[in-house]
C-alpha cells in the first residue's frame, strides 16, 4: 500500500530488540497460522499461547474474530478488504514482534499473496508459517456457527472454501492436520518446531 500521509518521519527507539528480548529471556517471533474456517487454527493458537506461558514465554494471540471487533471493524469480506486485513495484522505483528513478543496470529488468510506481504514485512527467521490442515468436510462437520451452510445457500458471498478460493501454503514452516492429530499433539509439533529453531530455549 502506498504512503499517503506526507511529513511523516520514522521515529528511534531508545530500546533495541535485542536489549528486549534480552530482558525477556527470549526471542520475538511470529507464527501465522492459517486455513480454513473450521480447521482448529484458533483452537490451536490458543493452546500453544497456554502451553508457551508456562513457560514463561511473553506471547500474544491476534484472533481473525477478535481483530475485526477492533481494529479492522470497518472491513468487510471483499478480496480487497481481505488484503487490507492482512495488511493490518502483519504490520501489528511484527510491533509485536520488535517488542520481544513470541506473536500467534490465527487468520484464514487464504491468498498466498498476503501471506508473502506479511512475511516480507520481517527477517525471513522471525516469521513461520503454520498451516492447519483439514479436510473441508470434516471443516464443515465442526461448523457451531452454521457458516458453511448459510453459505451453500448463497447466504453469505466469498466464503473461503465455498465461493472463495483458499490457496494452500506451498513451504510451510509446519503442517498440522487436525484431522488426524489431537491439540495435545499439535501443541507438542509446534513447541518441539519452537525450541529446534531457537525461538525458545
Amino acid at each position: 500500500m502506498s504512503q499517503k500521509s506526507e511529513n511523516v518521519v520514522w521515529q528511534p527507539q531508545s530500546v533495541t530488540r535485542q536489549q528486549r528480548e534480552t530482558l525477556n529471556k527470549h526471542r520475538g517471533a511470529i507464527l501465522w497460522f492459517t486455513g480454513l474456517s473450521g480447521a482448529g487454527k484458533s483452537t490451536v493458537s490458543v493452546a500453544v499461547e497456554a502451553a508457551l506461558h508456562e513457560r514463561g514465554i511473553l506471547t500474544m494471540v491476534l484472533d481473525g474474530d477478535n481483530i475485526r471487533h477492533g481494529l479492522c471493524s470497518d472491513l468487510g469480506f471483499s478480496e480487497t478488504d481481505r488484503q487490507e486485513n492482512i495488511r493490518r495484522i502483519g504490520e501489528t505483528a511484527k510491533l509485536f514482534m520488535e517488542s520481544g513478543v513470541v506473536i500467534l496470529t490465527a487468520f484464514i488468510s487464504p491468498f498466498r499473496s498476503d501471506r508473502q506481504i506479511a512475511r516480507s514485512l520481517v527477517p525471513e527467521e522471525d516469521f513461520s508459517e503454520v498451516y492447519i490442515e483439514c479436510p473441508l468436510e470434516v471443516c464443515e462437520q465442526r461448523d457451531t456457527k452454521g457458516l458453511y451452510a448459510k453459505a451453500r445457500k448463497g447466504e453469505i458471498s466469498s466464503f473461503t472454501g465455498i465461493s472463495s478460493p483458499y490457496e494452500e501454503p506451498e513451504n510451510a514452516q509446519l503442517t498440522l492436520n487436525t484431522d488426524q492429530l489431537n491439540i495435545n499433539e499439535c501443541v507438542e509439533q509446534v513447541i518441539d518446531y519452537c525450541t529446534k529453531n531457537g525461538i525458545i530455549n
